[in-house]
Protein backbone atom coordinates (compact mmCIF):
# COMPACT_ATOMS: atom_id res chain seq x y z
CA UNK A 1 0.00 0.00 0.00
CA UNK A 2 1.01 3.60 -0.62
CA UNK A 3 0.82 6.18 2.17
CA UNK A 4 0.16 9.78 1.10
CA UNK A 5 1.21 12.45 3.60
CA UNK A 6 -0.04 16.04 3.42
CA UNK A 7 1.68 17.86 6.28
CA UNK A 8 0.56 21.41 7.00
CA UNK A 9 1.82 23.95 9.50
CA UNK A 10 -0.91 22.96 11.98
CA UNK A 11 -2.41 19.83 10.46
CA UNK A 12 -1.63 16.42 9.05
CA UNK A 13 -3.70 14.48 6.50
CA UNK A 14 -2.97 10.83 5.73
CA UNK A 15 -4.46 8.63 3.04
CA UNK A 16 -3.65 5.05 2.10
CA UNK A 17 -4.13 3.69 -1.43
CA UNK A 18 -3.93 0.13 -2.71
CA UNK A 19 -2.19 -0.93 -5.94
CA UNK A 20 -5.34 -0.06 -7.92
CA UNK A 21 -5.29 3.48 -6.46
CA UNK A 22 -8.41 2.84 -4.42
CA UNK A 23 -8.31 4.74 -1.14
CA UNK A 24 -8.61 2.23 1.69
CA UNK A 25 -8.01 4.41 4.77
CA UNK A 26 -7.57 8.02 5.89
CA UNK A 27 -6.74 9.98 9.02
CA UNK A 28 -6.48 13.63 9.95
CA UNK A 29 -5.08 15.65 12.84
CA UNK A 30 -5.64 19.38 13.40
CA UNK A 31 -3.96 22.07 15.51
CA UNK A 32 -0.82 20.04 16.08
CA UNK A 33 2.03 22.33 14.98
CA UNK A 34 5.06 21.10 13.06
CA UNK A 35 6.59 19.67 16.24
CA UNK A 36 3.64 17.33 16.53
CA UNK A 37 3.90 15.62 13.15
CA UNK A 38 5.73 12.59 14.55
CA UNK A 39 3.07 11.90 17.15
CA UNK A 40 0.26 12.60 14.68
CA UNK A 41 1.81 10.22 12.15
CA UNK A 42 2.14 7.44 14.70
CA UNK A 43 -1.40 7.92 15.97
CA UNK A 44 -2.81 8.27 12.47
CA UNK A 45 -1.24 5.04 11.26
CA UNK A 46 -2.49 3.25 14.36
CA UNK A 47 -6.03 4.57 13.90
CA UNK A 48 -6.03 3.26 10.32
CA UNK A 49 -4.65 -0.11 11.39
CA UNK A 50 -1.60 0.38 9.17
CA UNK A 51 1.82 -0.91 10.18
CA UNK A 52 5.24 -0.42 8.61
CA UNK A 53 5.10 -3.86 6.98
CA UNK A 54 1.91 -2.86 5.15
CA UNK A 55 3.56 0.02 3.30
CA UNK A 56 5.60 -0.19 0.11
CA UNK A 57 6.28 3.57 -0.08
CA UNK A 58 5.16 7.01 1.06
CA UNK A 59 4.38 10.08 -1.02
CA UNK A 60 4.42 13.67 0.22
CA UNK A 61 2.82 16.87 -0.99
CA UNK A 62 5.38 19.67 -1.28
CA UNK A 63 4.06 23.15 -1.88
CA UNK A 64 7.11 24.76 -3.51
CA UNK A 65 9.64 23.04 -5.72
CA UNK A 66 11.09 26.20 -7.24
CA UNK A 67 12.29 26.28 -10.84
CA UNK A 68 14.29 23.06 -10.52
CA UNK A 69 11.84 20.56 -9.04
CA UNK A 70 9.03 20.38 -11.57
CA UNK A 71 8.11 16.69 -11.60
CA UNK A 72 7.32 14.02 -8.97
CA UNK A 73 10.41 12.12 -7.88
CA UNK A 74 12.01 9.95 -5.23
CA UNK A 75 13.19 11.78 -2.12
CA UNK A 76 16.99 11.90 -2.06
CA UNK A 77 19.47 14.07 -0.22
CA UNK A 78 19.69 16.41 -3.22
CA UNK A 79 15.90 16.67 -3.51
CA UNK A 80 15.61 17.32 0.23
CA UNK A 81 18.17 20.12 -0.11
CA UNK A 82 16.21 21.57 -3.03
CA UNK A 83 13.02 21.62 -0.97
CA UNK A 84 14.87 23.27 1.92
CA UNK A 85 16.22 25.91 -0.47
CA UNK A 86 12.63 26.83 -1.33
CA UNK A 87 11.67 27.52 2.31
CA UNK A 88 12.04 31.33 1.82
CA UNK A 89 9.57 31.05 -1.07
CA UNK A 90 6.93 29.20 0.98
CA UNK A 91 7.73 29.87 4.65
CA UNK A 92 4.34 28.65 5.88
CA UNK A 93 4.36 25.40 3.92
CA UNK A 94 7.73 23.89 2.99
CA UNK A 95 8.95 23.64 6.62
CA UNK A 96 5.80 21.68 7.47
CA UNK A 97 6.26 19.43 4.43
CA UNK A 98 9.87 18.76 5.48
CA UNK A 99 8.76 18.06 9.03
CA UNK A 100 6.42 15.37 7.74
CA UNK A 101 9.21 13.71 5.76
CA UNK A 102 11.60 13.70 8.71
CA UNK A 103 8.94 12.46 11.11
CA UNK A 104 8.12 9.55 8.81
CA UNK A 105 11.80 8.72 8.34
CA UNK A 106 12.11 8.57 12.12
CA UNK A 107 9.17 6.17 12.38
CA UNK A 108 9.96 3.97 9.35
CA UNK A 109 13.63 4.56 8.43
CA UNK A 110 13.76 2.11 5.51
CA UNK A 111 10.56 3.21 3.79
CA UNK A 112 11.04 4.74 0.32
CA UNK A 113 9.68 8.28 0.19
CA UNK A 114 8.56 10.28 -2.86
CA UNK A 115 7.42 13.85 -3.42
CA UNK A 116 4.95 15.66 -5.66
CA UNK A 117 5.00 19.43 -6.08
CA UNK A 118 2.17 21.95 -6.10
CA UNK A 119 4.22 24.20 -8.36
CA UNK A 120 4.92 21.55 -11.02
CA UNK A 121 1.60 21.85 -12.89
CA UNK A 122 2.37 25.47 -13.73
CA UNK A 123 5.81 24.78 -15.22
CA UNK A 124 4.01 24.90 -18.58
CA UNK A 125 3.25 28.62 -18.22
CA UNK A 126 4.97 30.66 -20.95
CA UNK A 127 7.91 32.77 -19.87
CA UNK A 128 5.98 35.98 -20.54
CA UNK A 129 3.53 34.84 -17.85
CA UNK A 130 6.16 33.95 -15.24
CA UNK A 131 8.83 36.66 -15.52
CA UNK A 132 8.62 39.76 -13.35
CA UNK A 133 9.84 42.96 -14.99
CA UNK A 134 12.98 43.08 -12.83
CA UNK A 135 16.68 43.45 -13.64
CA UNK A 136 18.37 40.22 -14.71
CA UNK A 137 20.40 39.97 -11.49
CA UNK A 138 17.22 39.98 -9.40
CA UNK A 139 15.46 37.48 -11.64
CA UNK A 140 18.51 35.24 -11.25
CA UNK A 141 17.69 35.03 -7.52
CA UNK A 142 14.56 33.10 -8.41
CA UNK A 143 12.21 36.08 -8.27
CA UNK A 144 9.52 34.96 -10.72
CA UNK A 145 5.97 33.63 -10.74
CA UNK A 146 5.57 29.93 -9.90
CA UNK A 147 1.90 29.26 -9.09
CA UNK A 148 0.43 26.79 -6.60
CA UNK A 149 -2.48 24.37 -6.01
CA UNK A 150 -1.07 22.47 -8.98
CA UNK A 151 -1.94 19.07 -7.57
CA UNK A 152 -5.56 20.16 -7.16
CA UNK A 153 -5.66 21.49 -10.72
CA UNK A 154 -4.03 18.39 -12.16
CA UNK A 155 -6.63 16.24 -10.40
CA UNK A 156 -9.38 18.54 -11.65
CA UNK A 157 -8.20 18.18 -15.25
CA UNK A 158 -8.16 14.39 -14.88
CA UNK A 159 -11.66 14.29 -13.36
CA UNK A 160 -13.08 16.68 -15.98
CA UNK A 161 -12.28 14.21 -18.77
CA UNK A 162 -15.10 11.89 -17.70
CA UNK A 163 -18.84 11.99 -16.93
CA UNK A 164 -20.71 13.93 -15.77
CA UNK A 165 -18.23 16.45 -17.12
CA UNK A 166 -16.90 16.72 -20.67
CA UNK A 167 -13.51 17.58 -22.15
CA UNK A 168 -13.18 21.28 -23.01
CA UNK A 169 -10.40 23.38 -24.46
CA UNK A 170 -10.52 26.47 -22.23
CA UNK A 171 -11.16 25.69 -18.57
CA UNK A 172 -11.27 28.34 -15.83
CA UNK A 173 -10.53 26.51 -12.57
CA UNK A 174 -11.06 28.09 -9.15
CA UNK A 175 -9.51 26.42 -6.10
CA UNK A 176 -11.28 28.24 -3.27
CA UNK A 177 -10.44 27.49 0.34
CA UNK A 178 -8.38 29.07 3.10
CA UNK A 179 -5.83 29.39 0.32
CA UNK A 180 -7.43 30.44 -2.97
CA UNK A 181 -6.29 30.73 -6.55
CA UNK A 182 -7.48 30.66 -10.15
CA UNK A 183 -5.89 28.84 -13.05
CA UNK A 184 -6.32 29.21 -16.80
CA UNK A 185 -6.09 25.72 -18.31
CA UNK A 186 -5.99 25.33 -22.08
CA UNK A 187 -5.94 21.88 -23.62
CA UNK A 188 -5.36 20.40 -20.17
CA UNK A 189 -2.26 22.57 -19.61
CA UNK A 190 -1.81 25.52 -17.24
CA UNK A 191 -1.14 28.75 -19.15
CA UNK A 192 -1.63 31.29 -16.33
CA UNK A 193 -2.47 31.37 -12.63
CA UNK A 194 -3.17 33.98 -9.98
CA UNK A 195 -0.56 33.02 -7.37
CA UNK A 196 3.00 34.10 -8.05
CA UNK A 197 6.40 33.99 -6.32
CA UNK A 198 4.67 32.68 -3.22
CA UNK A 199 1.15 31.54 -2.28
CA UNK A 200 0.49 35.09 -1.00
CA UNK A 201 -0.37 36.67 -4.35
CA UNK A 202 -3.69 36.72 -6.15
CA UNK A 203 -7.11 36.35 -4.55
CA UNK A 204 -8.31 37.43 -1.12
CA UNK A 205 -7.74 34.41 1.14
CA UNK A 206 -8.44 33.26 4.68
CA UNK A 207 -5.49 35.06 6.26
CA UNK A 208 -3.45 36.18 3.22
CA UNK A 209 -3.84 39.58 1.63
CA UNK A 210 -3.68 38.46 -1.97
CA UNK A 211 -2.56 40.98 -4.60
CA UNK A 212 -1.10 44.12 -3.04
CA UNK A 213 1.06 46.97 -4.32
CA UNK A 214 4.77 46.42 -3.68
CA UNK A 215 5.10 49.87 -2.16
CA UNK A 216 2.35 49.00 0.34
CA UNK A 217 4.46 45.98 1.32
CA UNK A 218 7.51 48.23 1.73
CA UNK A 219 5.48 50.58 3.93
CA UNK A 220 4.36 47.68 6.13
CA UNK A 221 7.99 46.58 6.42
CA UNK A 222 9.04 50.14 7.31
CA UNK A 223 6.45 50.34 10.09
CA UNK A 224 6.51 46.75 11.40
CA UNK A 225 9.84 45.37 10.20
CA UNK A 226 10.20 42.59 7.65
CA UNK A 227 9.09 39.85 10.02
CA UNK A 228 6.09 41.86 11.18
CA UNK A 229 5.07 42.71 7.63
CA UNK A 230 5.29 39.04 6.69
CA UNK A 231 3.14 38.09 9.67
CA UNK A 232 0.49 40.65 8.75
CA UNK A 233 0.38 39.74 5.05
CA UNK A 234 0.32 35.97 5.59
CA UNK A 235 -1.46 35.46 8.91
CA UNK A 236 -3.50 38.54 9.79
CA UNK A 237 -4.88 39.78 6.48
CA UNK A 238 -7.44 38.44 3.98
CA UNK A 239 -10.90 37.56 5.28
CA UNK A 240 -9.57 37.69 8.83
CA UNK A 241 -8.29 41.23 8.41
CA UNK A 242 -11.42 42.45 6.65
CA UNK A 243 -14.16 40.63 8.52
CA UNK A 244 -12.68 39.31 11.74
CA UNK A 245 -12.68 35.61 10.82
CA UNK A 246 -10.68 33.51 8.35
CA UNK A 247 -13.43 30.92 7.91
CA UNK A 248 -16.27 31.79 5.52
CA UNK A 249 -18.81 29.89 7.62
CA UNK A 250 -17.93 32.05 10.62
CA UNK A 251 -18.29 35.20 8.54
CA UNK A 252 -21.74 34.17 7.36
CA UNK A 253 -22.77 33.34 10.92
CA UNK A 254 -21.47 36.71 12.16
CA UNK A 255 -23.72 38.65 9.80
CA UNK A 256 -21.91 41.94 10.48
CA UNK A 257 -21.27 44.65 7.91
CA UNK A 258 -17.56 43.85 8.08
CA UNK A 259 -18.19 40.13 7.53
CA UNK A 260 -20.48 40.85 4.56
CA UNK A 261 -17.86 43.15 3.06
CA UNK A 262 -15.16 40.49 3.44
CA UNK A 263 -17.29 37.99 1.50
CA UNK A 264 -18.05 40.58 -1.18
CA UNK A 265 -14.33 41.35 -1.43
CA UNK A 266 -13.56 37.65 -1.86
CA UNK A 267 -16.05 37.31 -4.74
CA UNK A 268 -15.13 40.62 -6.39
CA UNK A 269 -11.45 39.77 -6.67
CA UNK A 270 -12.21 36.24 -7.84
CA UNK A 271 -14.25 37.69 -10.71
CA UNK A 272 -11.74 40.42 -11.47
CA UNK A 273 -8.82 38.01 -11.65
CA UNK A 274 -10.93 35.49 -13.53
CA UNK A 275 -11.15 38.08 -16.29
CA UNK A 276 -7.37 38.07 -16.51
CA UNK A 277 -7.30 34.26 -16.75
CA UNK A 278 -9.97 34.28 -19.46
CA UNK A 279 -7.90 36.77 -21.44
CA UNK A 280 -4.85 34.49 -21.13
CA UNK A 281 -6.88 31.64 -22.69
CA UNK A 282 -8.61 33.75 -25.32
CA UNK A 283 -12.04 32.86 -23.94
CA UNK A 284 -13.65 30.25 -21.70
CA UNK A 285 -15.67 27.07 -22.27
CA UNK A 286 -16.16 25.90 -18.68
CA UNK A 287 -15.78 27.13 -15.10
CA UNK A 288 -14.92 24.59 -12.42
CA UNK A 289 -15.09 25.15 -8.66
CA UNK A 290 -13.05 23.04 -6.25
CA UNK A 291 -11.69 23.31 -2.70
CA UNK A 292 -13.58 23.67 0.58
CA UNK A 293 -15.33 26.93 -0.31
CA UNK A 294 -15.69 26.13 -4.00
CA UNK A 295 -17.38 22.81 -3.29
CA UNK A 296 -19.61 23.89 -0.41
CA UNK A 297 -20.51 27.59 -0.48
CA UNK A 298 -23.39 28.19 -2.87
CA UNK A 299 -23.39 31.93 -2.16
CA UNK A 300 -19.80 32.40 -3.27
CA UNK A 301 -20.37 30.32 -6.41
CA UNK A 302 -23.49 32.34 -7.24
CA UNK A 303 -21.67 35.63 -6.70
CA UNK A 304 -18.76 34.65 -8.92
CA UNK A 305 -21.03 33.18 -11.62
CA UNK A 306 -23.08 36.39 -11.63
CA UNK A 307 -19.89 38.37 -12.08
CA UNK A 308 -18.99 36.14 -15.04
CA UNK A 309 -22.30 36.84 -16.72
CA UNK A 310 -20.43 38.95 -19.28
CA UNK A 311 -19.02 35.73 -20.83
CA UNK A 312 -22.45 34.10 -20.88
CA UNK A 313 -22.20 32.11 -17.64
CA UNK A 314 -25.63 31.29 -16.21
CA UNK A 315 -25.89 29.31 -12.98
CA UNK A 316 -28.92 27.20 -12.02
CA UNK A 317 -29.96 28.35 -8.50
CA UNK A 318 -31.53 24.99 -7.59
CA UNK A 319 -28.55 22.92 -8.73
CA UNK A 320 -26.22 25.36 -7.02
CA UNK A 321 -28.14 25.15 -3.76
CA UNK A 322 -27.87 21.36 -3.85
CA UNK A 323 -24.12 21.39 -4.61
CA UNK A 324 -24.70 19.33 -7.75
CA UNK A 325 -21.87 18.47 -10.13
CA UNK A 326 -23.40 20.42 -13.04
CA UNK A 327 -24.46 23.95 -12.07
CA UNK A 328 -25.00 25.66 -15.42
CA UNK A 329 -28.42 26.38 -16.89
CA UNK A 330 -29.20 24.71 -20.20
CA UNK A 331 -28.88 28.03 -22.09
CA UNK A 332 -25.58 29.00 -20.43
CA UNK A 333 -22.79 29.69 -22.93
CA UNK A 334 -20.29 28.39 -20.39
CA UNK A 335 -20.46 25.09 -18.50
CA UNK A 336 -20.26 25.49 -14.70
CA UNK A 337 -19.14 22.55 -12.56
CA UNK A 338 -18.21 21.47 -9.06
CA UNK A 339 -15.23 19.11 -9.23
CA UNK A 340 -14.29 17.64 -5.82
CA UNK A 341 -10.63 18.09 -4.86
CA UNK A 342 -8.56 14.92 -5.06
CA UNK A 343 -5.05 16.06 -4.19
CA UNK A 344 -4.13 12.90 -2.28
CA UNK A 345 -5.26 10.63 -5.12
CA UNK A 346 -3.37 12.80 -7.61
CA UNK A 347 -0.20 12.43 -5.54
CA UNK A 348 -0.73 8.66 -5.37
CA UNK A 349 -1.19 8.48 -9.13
CA UNK A 350 1.89 10.58 -9.90
CA UNK A 351 4.14 8.65 -7.53
CA UNK A 352 2.85 5.28 -8.74
CA UNK A 353 3.93 6.29 -12.24
CA UNK A 354 7.39 7.24 -10.95
CA UNK A 355 7.73 3.91 -9.16
CA UNK A 356 6.66 2.04 -12.29
CA UNK A 357 9.37 3.88 -14.23
CA UNK A 358 11.97 2.84 -11.68
CA UNK A 359 10.99 -0.81 -12.09
CA UNK A 360 10.89 -0.55 -15.88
Amino acid sequence: MLLVVNAGSSSLKLAVFDRNLAQVAQARAERIGTEGHGTALREGLASMGIGAVDLRAAAHRVVHGGAGLTAPCRLTGAVLAGIEACVPLAPLHNPANLSGMRALAGLVPDLAQYVSFDTAFHASNPRVATEYALPAAERARGLRRYGFHGLSYAALVRRAQSAPFAPVDRLLALHLGNGASICAIRGGVSVATSMGYSPLDGLTMGTRAGAIDGNAVLRLAEVHGIEGAGRILNREAGLLGLGGAADLRSLRAAGTAEADFAIAHFCYWAVRQAGSMIAAMGGVDAVAFTGGIGENDAGVRAGIAEGLGFVGARIDPLANGRNEAILSQTHSNVAIWIVPAEEERQIAQEVTQVMAGERG
